[in-house]
């Protein structure tokens, strides 16, 4: 029945009808009339199943066009010291996945200016607040398109949390992401490496 439940929350954010792990995970307990959840773990495990089973060969190709994308936004990008994050990262990337970039710079207009003057298109901007640790972060998202059609979020971040440890609410594990010499190792040594815990 947990499998059941995860496969479902899992279905529910591979056809996005919802968005966010903990909604699937409410919503599919609901719909199978059980009172507990599935770990984010156990229903990353059946997302990744599922978009296996669905995508196929397809879903490898992607996932190497969106890290060479990633790359040559994350030069553009180089001062403020790019790191690639999400599932673009993780390798676990399928359709309707966008490509995650950190960067970390105090003046996140000069982000937006940066990314304009290279010809790219924002398509919007917003401001987000966290609580980490009992501190209030205030970050700005830049969401950008690719000619290709891959969408992109950048997140600027202050330049004292690139040495920050975070620990990813879906893995559990240390999220450390790929830097541009990374990055550029893992497309050309294995440029479909997966990078989770599974």
């Amino acid at each position: 029945m947990r499998k059941k439940v995860a496969r479902e929350a899992a279905n529910l954010l591979y056809v996005g009808v919802e968005k966010e792990y903990k909604q699937a995970k409410l919503k599919a307990a609901r719909t199978s009339r059980v009172h507990f959840l599935p770990t984010n773990l156990e229903v990353a495990m059946e997302l990744d199943r599922m978009a296996e089973e669905k995508e196929g060969t397809a879903r490898r190709k992607r996932l190497v066009q969106m890290r060479k994308q990633a790359l040559k936004l994350m030069k553009v990008l180089r001062i403020y010291n790019p790191v690639l994050i999400g599932s673009v990262w993780r390798g676990t990337a399928r359709n309707g996945s966008d490509i995650d970039i950190y960067v970390y710079h105090e003046e996140p207009n000069d982000i937006i200016e940066l990314i304009k003057q290279n010809n790219l298109k924002i398509v919007r901007t917003e401001w987000t607040k966290v609580t980490k640790e009992g501190r209030k972060k205030t970050y700005l998202h830049a969401y950008l398109t690719f000619p290709a059609k891959e969408k992109v979020e950048v997140i600027v971040r202050n330049p004292e949390e690139a040495t920050c440890k975070e620990r990813c609410e879906i893995y559990g594990d240390i999220i450390t992401g790929l830097r541009i010499r990374e990055l550029e190792k893992v497309l050309q040594e294995n440029p479909a490496q997966r990078f989770v815990p599974f």
